[in-house]
Formats: C-alpha cells, sequence, structure tokens
C-alpha cells in the first residue's frame, strides 16, 4: 500500500525543484545577456554580429508611440489598452437570501507599435503582452449603476436577480514609462530595430532594471529550493511511516494469528482429553473442517471467546465483547476506535 499523501508530497517537490532550476537558469541567462546602454549602439552591434545571430540584448528607455491610444475616462495616453466590464448583480440562492456575484460582459485588448527611446535613438519593442514581466497601470475603475426600468426590473426580480451595475476597468501601458527589455535584437531591410521574443531564451518587459530583475529572480529560484527541500522531505518522512506502520501492523497480525492457533490447538487437545470431542468418534467431514480451519474465531486477547466486535472505522473484527470494552485502539492496526458494534451469527 502506498501513501498517496506523502507520494504527493514528493512530486510537489519535484516539480519545485524544476521551478528553482528554470528560475535560475533565466537569472545566470539575464547575467550574461549584452547590455546596450545607449539605443543608437544597436544598430552598430547587429551590424557588426551579422554572422552571429541571434544577438540577445537588454536595452532601457522610455515608451514612446506615433499613434497612442487615448483613453476614454483619463487623460492618459497607452500603447496597451485592457478593458474589462462586469455585470454585478444579487442573486437569490436556495435558502432565499440575497447574495452578490458578477459575470464578465466585455473583454477587449488593444495594442499599437510603440518603441523604446531615451534621447539617442529607438527601438521598437514587439510581441511585449507575452513577455514575462509585463505591468500594467490601472487607468481608471468606473461603476456604472443599472437603470431602473421598471419591466426590466420586474423580469430580474422573477429570474431571482437584481441588477447593481457594470463596473469597467481599464488597464494601460502608458507613454513615458520606464521600462527593461530583454530579448532578441533585429534589423529590417528599412533599417528599423526591433526587440522581439527570440526562438530560445528569455523575454522580459519589466519595469526593474536588469540587475533587480537578476536579483528577483534569484530570490524566487532559492525560495523554490527551500520549499522543494521541504516537500521532498516531507513526503519522505509520511512514505517511510506509512511503511514502517504497514510492516509493524503485519507483524502484529502475524503474532496475534499463531497465538489464536496455538490456543485453538490447545482447546482441542483439552476437549480430547476430556473425551468431549473424541476423534474416534468424530464424522469425516468434521475432521476435514477441523483440519481446514487455519485461524478459529477465537478472541486474539482473552484466546477464550469467540469474536463477535467490529470496530469502527478500521472494520477488523478480532475481539469478544468484554475485551472489546477494555480498548481504545485495536490490536491489529492501531488506530483508534471510535464505534463497536456486535455481530450475531444464525
Amino acid at each position: 500500500m502506498f501513501s498517496w499523501g506523502g507520494v504527493s508530497f514528493c512530486l510537489s517537490g519535484a516539480a519545485l525543484y524544476w521551478l528553482s532550476r528554470n528560475t535560475g537558469h533565466d537569472a545566470a541567462l539575464l547575467q550574461s545577456v549584452r547590455k546596450v546602454n545607449q539605443l543608437k549602439e544597436l544598430a552598430s552591434l547587429l551590424d557588426s554580429a551579422r554572422k552571429a545571430f541571434p544577438v540577445i540584448v537588454t536595452v532601457a528607455g522610455r515608451v514612446g508611440s506615433d499613434a497612442p491610444i487615448t483613453c476614454d475616462h483619463s487623460s492618459l495616453r497607452a500603447v496597451i489598452l485592457e478593458e474589462i466590464a462586469e455585470q454585478h448583480f444579487l442573486k437569490q440562492n436556495e435558502t432565499g437570501s440575497w447574495i452578490q456575484d458578477s459575470a464578465l460582459m466585455l473583454s477587449i485588448s488593444k495594442e499599437v507599435p510603440w518603441y523604446l527611446e531615451d534621447g539617442s535613438g529607438r527601438v521598437f519593442v514587439v510581441g511585449a503582452r507575452g513577455a514575462s514581466g509585463l505591468e500594467l497601470t490601472v487607468a481608471s475603475e468606473v461603476f456604472e449603476e443599472s437603470g431602473r426600468s421598471l419591466v426590466r426590473g420586474t423580469l430580474d426580480y422573477l429570474q431571482g436577480l437584481k441588477m447593481l451595475g457594470v463596473k469597467r476597468v481599464q488597464n494601460v501601458l502608458p507613454t513615458g514609462t520606464a521600462l527593461t527589455v530583454v530579448g532578441e535584437a533585429v534589423q529590417d531591410d528599412q533599417g528599423t530595430v526591433r526587440i522581439q521574443r527570440p526562438h530560445r531564451g528569455a523575454f522580459y518587459v519589466s519595469p526593474k532594471s536588469i540587475e533587480q530583475l537578476v536579483a528577483h529572480l534569484g530570490k524566487w529560484s532559492r525560495w523554490y529550493k527551500f520549499m522543494s527541500i521541504g516537500f521532498t522531505v516531507f513526503g519522505v518522512y509520511l512514505v517511510a511511516s506509512h511503511a514502517i506502520r504497514h510492516l509493524l501492523e503485519n507483524r502484529r497480525r502475524a503474532a496475534l494469528h499463531r497465538r489464536v492457533i496455538e490456543a485453538a490447538a490447545r482447546r482441542r487437545e483439552q476437549r480430547n482429553l476430556e473425551g468431549d470431542d473424541d476423534e474416534n468418534g468424530r464424522s469425516e467431514s468434521e475432521a476435514a473442517m477441523m483440519k481446514l480451519d487455519t485461524l478459529p474465531n477465537i478472541c486474539v486477547i482473552c484466546l477464550e471467546q469467540d469474536y463477535n466486535i467490529v470496530f469502527v472505522p478500521c472494520g477488523h473484527m478480532c475481539c469478544c465483547s468484554s475485551c472489546s470494552s477494555q480498548l481504545s485502539n485495536c490490536p491489529l492496526c492501531r488506530r483508534r476506535i471510535e464505534q463497536f458494534v456486535k455481530t450475531y451469527r444464525h
């Protein structure tokens, strides 16, 4: 038998170790990435490294765009906009009480071509929404109350609903935001330089500097490693303790079985000596039954009475009613006894 809890902890530890390795690998990769101090250096770097593609670099600058998005409920101008609209309402549950709930009505995501600039040049960023570390700012959060139409309100009430209103939230990446981008630098035929996701390697768009990113990933790598060790040790402990309990239970069961068989043999010898059950007068069927009776129905405590009590929740039946009244744990599996169920034979 297996300890599924212990196995689960061991598998969780393996998953955390895998996360630790990946996070540590990303941190080491970011440390080895070439840092471009000025964006104007990218073009000359790509010209000199045309035979050594891909070129993975880290650049920093401020967000800009030739056609930014204007937010509806704020004065912000952004290059990425994500808007969600949720319908909030009260609904009646089975007990007749009203509880608050919400449902997604609308989800919009927009992005315009944008770039990083630092005064010396600019570089376009492609596919930023799929990058790690991207953080969007909450531009606006508006709650619009539902209209008070009598007909609509009556229909909603009959369906067990009370409409409260619509909540609209806009998350944006504003222009002028300072960002650090780690990715593959490429240059097209028109001379435009872009940063995009590399075929292999890390792709980050983050407000943190490259040093902060490396420190952040290193910290999480160590945390994942410590948690992996803890989960694995605890899982091994659960598996080992379950195996030891199972082994001890089997040994106790075997010892009790031997005691019962020895007691049954002594009882048969005593009956033979007293003449209660003369072997010469037995029928052939009774003799065969006695030979097949490897584990008599004898209480494992007193070894005299037949067992007739089932222990709950373990389900073992090995004691008589007199001995069971003095027990708190099952003599076979050592589990605590919560209930005694008496059985009867016809």
